[in-house]
């Protein structure tokens, strides 16, 4: 069911059967050992029963059904806002406004600088010619785009730029060259350039000029997570390639300004629609595969590309009608799918929105929706219901059907010599981010006073609110059923749901001699609070260090915590067994936590400081926080921000997030990874306002990961 052409959203099961480096071999392995733990395989020192248990997981829809919460009280209160348009005068202030929102979230944009194109090669065709383009997008960052121009016709003609989907051939895909030479054989100059990570631009080659790490999906989400870093977005890279490229077809003499479109499906969708928000030259666009709402896309457990979800996007208010919106009252048609995985229902919801707004302006016979029967991909009625809309926009006699195409092999159309623009030296993706971040590092300030480092880690967390930093009232916490034994260091234990924030509770265990089924006692002024990497239950089972630490401190109480989303409350979402997947669940929440403007390290930080209140609530006024691993990220954060921590040991810390942003390969999962927080500060800043705790690293992690 899925377009060969496109498979950014192939099923589940093939992302889960092959090495994912975005996770790391590393993870990958401690993957395998609960497999075998899980088999009856145990470590050495467990008996076979505890450790042939299988990990608790008894709450796998929490942090799904938070976030559609979350979404869907942003689409009501959006939705109102649209409902309240009742003048032509309401509708422009709205397209003023969503303008300015696109901004915010996919600028500043880079310094334009010389394009450097040059032409490699021509094919001469019967009614067009296809001439091969290089062009520099950024300074030897090098765009390779195939420039269709009819033949037999009176210049200027209208152009397109077409951008392409996740074919692993980039423009050079059957539905990405027959869009363009349908276009072409009907009158329109077309460029269509290659998306990074894909046809001549793969930012990871190997010795054979294959990627190393996936093609399309696998590189984006690699070259674009570990942008956050330093501050940049993917969709922002890419989108300021369609632009450059706007710029290239508009120097050329056989280009009529005045009829400019845009289109392209799937994630050529998503960036016709990203374009259609960023850039005003544009006349018409058709997005093709893509349009649907954000909140259709969650409640359907809809993993999407790095690029394809916006920094901050929801906070704003934003979805993507409005950046099709933003080109109002300009001709734009949906082009969707009825069969689809992105929603048709989605797309008829954006389009209704789009045609009240467009009526408004007194341009409704410029919006227009257009669902085929079939899958995904730009098949022929798509291509046809746009070819019929372009032409209708800028007055070219309409089409019945597609005149007959006759498609180029890959190499014919190559630009480079052998079809990959790193044997020409383009810098890749990652060597911008590494200078990005060196530089950073040498304007941030060294030598941070506390009370600044609190408010910067707050700031770049997204915490906010009292029940984060400032709250006196201790959570509310429910009080779980024991189990039987679970093979623990301890042979009794409780657990507490302790309720963080509406929605979500971290699962805490607390450890004990005795038997207890009740509230914690009071009495141990000093408790050690426990954060998991993947599981407590697992390892509480595995972990040396816990042994460690209730032989070195006998008299203190002992917790663990899973925070959201990890041990008993890891999704079981987007798929059979993707949580570790690079396109599973634990990014799917991340990627849209950056949305919301609330990085997900940040709620798990939120998460262990209101159990560190619930703690003290109980008499636990000193804590020494432990963590390892994922854990250790918001454990970190958590250590700097609460004075009620004294002492803190990480294990299998991440070093540094420079150490990230500067590696070409790197294993840590985006939902480790804090936006811009190079720009102000980074880990070893933490540790060093952590010695006064009497901070131990063991085993500190740098790239490659726990």
């Amino acid at each position: 069911m899925f377009d060969s052409a496109d498979n950014s959203r192939a099923p589940s099961r093939k992302f889960a059967n092959q090495n994912v480096l975005h996770i790391g071999a590393v993870n990958a392995v401690i993957l395998v050992a609960a497999v075998l733990l899980c088999a009856g395989m145990a470590p050495a020192g467990a008996s076979s029963k505890s450790s042939s248990l299988k990990p608790l997981n008894r709450f796998p829809r929490m942090v799904q059904e938070y976030f559609v919460q979350s979404v869907r009280r942003i689409e009501n209160r959006t939705n109102q806002r649209r409902a309240d348009l009742k003048t032509k005068a309401d509708a422009e202030a709205y397209v003023r406004g969503v303008r300015e929102k696109i901004q915010q979230s996919f600028g500043p944009w880079p310094e334009r600088t010389p394009l450097k194109p040059r032409i490699t090669g021509v094919i001469d065709r019967d009614t067009y010619k296809v001439e091969k383009i290089i062009f520099e997008s950024r300074p030897n960052f090098l765009v390779t785009a195939n420039l269709y121009i009819p033949k037999g016709r009176a210049f200027p003609l209208p152009g397109v730029v077409g951008t392409c989907g996740h074919s692993s051939n980039g423009k050079a895909s059957e539905f990405y060259q027959s869009f363009s030479q349908g276009l072409a054989r009907q009158g329109y100059v077309v460029l269509i350039y290659d998306p990074i990570g894909q046809g001549e631009r793969l930012q990871y080659p190997d010795e054979d000029l294959k990627s190393r790490v996936g093609v399309g999906v696998r590189e984006h989400l690699y070259a674009g997570n570990q942008q956050f870093l330093v501050g940049e977005f993917i969709g922002s890279w890419r989108a300021w390639d369609g632009m450059r490229a706007l710029d290239y077809l508009l120097s050329r003499d056989e280009v009529d300004p005045k009829h400019i479109g845009v289109t392209g499906n799937s994630g050529g969708g998503t960036m016709t629609t990203w374009l259609c928000g960023v850039e005003p030259r544009w006349t018409m666009g058709a997005p093709s595969c893509f349009v649907t709402t954000f909140r259709r896309n969650m409640e359907n457990e809809l993993p999407a590309d790095t690029e394809q979800c916006p920094p901050r996007a929801l906070a704003l208010g934003l979805d993507h009608s409005d950046f099709l919106a933003a080109m109002a009252p300009k001709p734009v048609i949906v082009l969707a799918k009825e069969k689809d995985y992105f929603d048709a229902r989605g797309a008829e919801e954006a389009y209704a929105r789009l045609v009240n707004l467009y009526r408004l302006l007194g341009a409704e016979q410029n919006i227009d929706l257009f669902i085929g029967p079939s899958y995904h991909g730009y098949s022929q009625e798509n291509r046809e219901a746009m070819y019929g809309f372009f032409n209708r926009a800028t007055g070219i006699s309409e089409a019945k059907s597609e005149p007959e195409l006759v498609l180029e092999k890959d190499e014919t159309l190559y630009c480079a010599p052998r079809g990959q623009v790193c044997e020409l030296d383009s810098a890749p993706v990652f060597s911008f981010t590494k200078t990005a971040s060196e530089k950073l590092a040498k304007k941030r300030r060294r030598n941070i006073p506390a009370p600044m480092l609190k408010r910067r880690i707050a700031q770049v967390l997204g915490l906010r609110g009292p029940a984060a930093l400032q709250s006196k009232e201790p959570p509310e916490y429910r009080i779980m059923r024991n189990w039987r034994s679970r093979g623990f260091p301890k042979p009794r234990w409780t657990t507490y749901l302790v309720r963080t924030e509406p929605g979500i509770h971290a699962v805490v265990y607390r450890l004990s001699d005795e038997q207890l089924l009740s509230r914690p006692p009071k009495g141990q002024k000093r408790a050690i609070l426990y954060v998991a990497h993947q599981s407590s239950d697992a390892e509480l089972r595995s972990e040396p260090l816990i042994k460690e630490l209730l032989e070195a401190e006998p008299d203190s109480a002992f917790y663990t915590c899973d925070v959201r989303g990890v041990g008993e409350s890891q999704p079981d979402t987007c798929g059979e067994n993707s949580y570790l997947s690079a396109y599973g669940s634990d990014y799917f929440y991340a990627i849209h936590s950056i949305m919301l403007g609330r990085p997900y390290a940040g709620q798990r930080t939120r998460d262990i400081l209101r159990v560190l209140q619930w703690l003290k609530s109980h008499g636990h006024e000193e804590v020494h926080l432990v963590a390892r691993g994922w854990g250790a990220i918001p454990a970190t954060f958590a250590a700097v921000l609460s004075d009620q921590v004294k002492q803190v040991t990480l294990k299998n810390a991440l070093t540094s997030y420079s150490d990230i942003a500067e590696s070409e390969t790197y294993s840590w999962p985006l939902s480790a990874l804090v936006p811009n927080i190079l720009k102000s500060f980074d880990l070893p800043d933490c540790y060093k306002a952590l010695d006064d705790k009497n901070l131990k690293q063991i085993d500190p992690r740098g790239p490659d990961g726990p």
